[in-house]
């Protein structure tokens, strides 16, 4: 989007527009001259393909323009459905409009108006018809249908279909664009990219880029202006991620200095032996201690790859340095989770680390606060007020703190915060996690860490400002999940499967899209299973001698823990949750995970919840339930059996759905434009090295680039 007065109009200044325009505008998002040249087309026709009505056929989806005549109301044969009925007419001949329960439309449109009717043809009686067809109108025919008696057509063979909102139809955004770049007011915009970088990847500038992408004469005009804004917004995007990274650079941090061999003894005492990944992602880490700015980098690694014991590694090596100029305390770290089930168990995991250390590790959390060790029981917690635990978090007894967000309030203040680790980092704001990871001109060292599989395209995008780890290896013993996906007519043999395993004591996760079953009197209610029903369903006529509890959102944090305790303990046989299981379980017992409806989750959420059932040895086994037929939706889920990890199952869906699907638009920010040059790894790592090289040489030189940046709202990647 580009830094300029007259983009920056309100539309309402250079358009006529009607109420049902503003509000159709205003749900679109769209409010100024830049916003309106920015709603880029989805797709584009090919007006060479439009059918004339002499040869139409029976069964095929068309576009036909033509005059409409003869509108009229009425209602069906036994006079039970109201109906609107037209004729369309070319030079070639006429075809009948119906539509059912819609008369309003015999009014919309004045007899001899031109326009341009979408729809299926079908047969009645013999003749050929249109039923219920989407129809606006139009100024002209596109080249391509002909000279016609309606007027000569323009002279662009492709035309662009926008994303429409009620009021708005795609026609009436084209010509809007069409009138407001009549205006004159491609000559007063400034290109914010630079012409060196245009050149060098030769792309258009963003005078020709806006007619290309608007009003392309071919195919190629409108992939290069595509390319181009592609390029701009996840150059920009890089811009502010690689400007954020200077910043905390400038910053003074705590060096953190520990005897490897220490450090070493550490690990050693840890029930298993590291993994390869594991032991690489230490030392990057503990290297990065000992630079002159402070750390920032993101751990990721499927559920189950072992960052809890990285992150351990590296939070003993910060806990045994001493505050600078002392030789007494310990620096200290924050680390944050996003739900109090995590919390606690991060907190139990910390105290069996620590143990031997008699150190203090202190636990903040909405409904309470813990701190061990215990004065009267030096081998468990004790829950103390929230005042205390703030009082020695503030004077630096407790060199470890675990919370949920609770941790990022005004009331916490720690004496030496040398180290922020973000747990499941994505499900914190952009100013939750900035609040933690910068406090007053200082720095502390940063470890975001993730279990969502994410392509390399979009980590190297979205944490532009963060050095990427990957933990892709699993701790051995840990046998692969085996994966099966269900369809309808073999679900009672799955069941069977499930009985024998759980026999042998084996617990089970069942995974439902909804906690309440839908109200069939709502429109396009999605039927799909619920939490409270399929329980009722599994205990009345699956598992009759089975334990069955119910997890979900809505229930309160201490019905959370009860029922999380109770399953942990083995009281519960079968668990039936939505996905808020995907983070802060651990259940070594539990070994298999039914997920219904998997159609309804992408596969990035599929294989965290898969993960649940990875926490020991024992052979754990997911049945993905899908009642779809598709061949596409079949072949995704088939994935989640032959990739080998989650970066290659997020890679296959980038490729398969695109990034805006696997993760949601909504979550990252970032247009389908931008999601579709997310595919692209040059582009991506091309955006980065200039993004990198403009701030490295100061971003006061490029004051074009630097408006922009001012110019431009926020991205939040939550």
């Amino acid at each position: 989007m580009v830094y300029n007065t007259a983009m920056d109009t309100p539309l309402s200044e250079v358009l006529r527009l009607h109420e049902t325009h503003k509000k159709a505008l205003d749900r679109l998002k769209i409010e100024t001259v830049r916003d309106l040249l920015y709603h880029f087309p989805v797709r584009y026709g090919d007006t060479t393909q439009i059918t004339m009505i002499g040869s139409l056929a029976e069964g095929e989806a068309t576009n036909v323009y033509g005059q409409i005549s003869k509108l009229k109301t009425g209602k069906t044969f036994k006079g039970k459905m109201s109906k609107a009925t037209a004729t369309l007419t070319d030079e070639t001949g006429s075809i009948s409009i119906t539509w059912f329960n819609q008369p309003y439309l015999a009014k919309m449109f004045p007899e001899g108006r031109l326009v341009k009717v979408t729809g299926k043809i079908t047969s009645h009686n013999g003749k050929l018809t249109f039923n219920n067809p989407k129809m606006e109108a139009v100024n002209s025919v596109p080249i391509g249908v002909g000279d016609s008696l309606f007027g000569t057509g323009k002279e662009h063979t492709l035309y662009p279909v926008y994303p429409e909102s009620k009021g708005i139809t795609s026609n009436w955004i084209y010509h809007a664009v069409q009138k407001i770049l009549r205006q004159g007011i491609l000559d007063k915009v400034v290109d914010p990219i630079p012409k060196e970088i245009l050149n060098k990847y030769n792309l258009p500038s963003i005078q020709t880029a806006l007619v290309w992408i608007h009003a392309p004469k071919k195919e190629a005009d409108a992939l290069s202006a595509r390319k181009r804004f592609a390029f701009e917004e996840i150059f920009f995007i890089q811009l502010k991620k690689q400007a954020s990274r200077a910043s905390r650079d400038s910053l003074p941090s705590f060096k953190i200095k520990p005897d490897q061999k220490s450090v070493d003894s550490f690990i050693d005492r840890f029930p298993f032996k590291p993994t390869t990944s594991q032991t690489k992602a230490i030392k990057a880490i503990l290297k990065d201690f000992k630079n002159p700015h402070a750390m920032s980098r993101l751990l990721e690694g499927d559920v189950g790859s072992g960052k809890t014991a990285v992150a351990a590694a590296t939070v003993y090596a910060t806990t045994i340095t001493r505050p600078d100029n002392q030789d007494f305390g310990h620096l200290q770290t924050a680390y944050m989770v996003p739900t109090e089930i995590l919390a606690k168990q991060h907190f139990e995991n910390f105290i069996s680390f620590f143990e031997h250390m008699h150190i203090q590790i202190g636990l903040i959390t909405g409904s309470g606060c813990y701190k061990f060790p215990s004065k009267t029981d030096p081998t468990k917690p004790t829950k103390i007020s929230r005042a205390q635990l703030l009082k020695w978090v503030e004077n630096g007894e407790i060199p470890i703190l675990i919370g949920t967000h609770s941790l990022i309030q005004k009331s916490v203040s720690f004496k030496n915060l040398a180290y922020v680790i973000i747990d499941e980092q994505h499900r914190f704001g952009t100013a939750q996690r900035g609040k933690l990871a910068q406090k007053e001109g200082f720095a502390p060292h940063l470890l975001s860490m993730t279990a969502t599989p994410i392509p390399r395209t979009l980590a190297l995008t979205i944490y532009g400002d963060l050095d990427l780890t990957l933990l892709d290896q699993m701790p051995t013993g840990r046998k692969p999940i085996i994966t099966e996906l269900v369809l309808p007519n073999k679900r009672e043999e799955t069941y069977e499967k499930i009985k024998k395993e759980m026999k042998a004591g084996r617990q089970v996760y069942v995974i439902c899209p909804r906690i309440n079953e839908p109200d069939p009197e709502k429109e396009n209610a999605l039927n799909v299973k619920s939490v409270k029903e399929e329980a009722k369903r599994l205990k009345e006529k699956i598992f009759k001698d089975k334990n069955i509890d119910i997890l979900h959102s809505k229930m309160t944090p201490a019905e959370k823990d009860e029922v999380m305790i109770d399953f942990e303990k083995g009281k519960t046989d079968i668990l039936v949750a939505t996905s808020v299981v995907e983070v802060g379980v651990n259940v070594p017992n539990a070994t298999i995970i039914i997920i219904e409806g998997a159609e309804r989750f992408g596969l990035a959420q599929l294989h965290q919840l898969r993960g649940r059932v990875i926490r020991s040895n024992h052979q754990a086994y997911c049945y993905i339930f899908s009642d779809s037929k598709t061949d596409k939706t079949i072949e995704r889920l088939k994935a989640l059996k032959t990739s080998k990890n989650g970066f290659e199952l997020s890679e296959f869906d980038l490729k398969l759905r695109g990034a805006g699907e696997l993760y949601g638009k909504k979550q990252w920010g970032i247009s389908d434009l931008g999601m579709e040059a997310i595919k692209n790894i040059k582009m991506v790592e091309a955006a980065r090295t200039e993004a990198k090289e403009i701030i490295d040489k100061s971003i006061d030189k490029y004051p074009d680039i630097k408006n922009e940046i001012e110019k431009r709202k926020d991205i939040h990647f939550e």
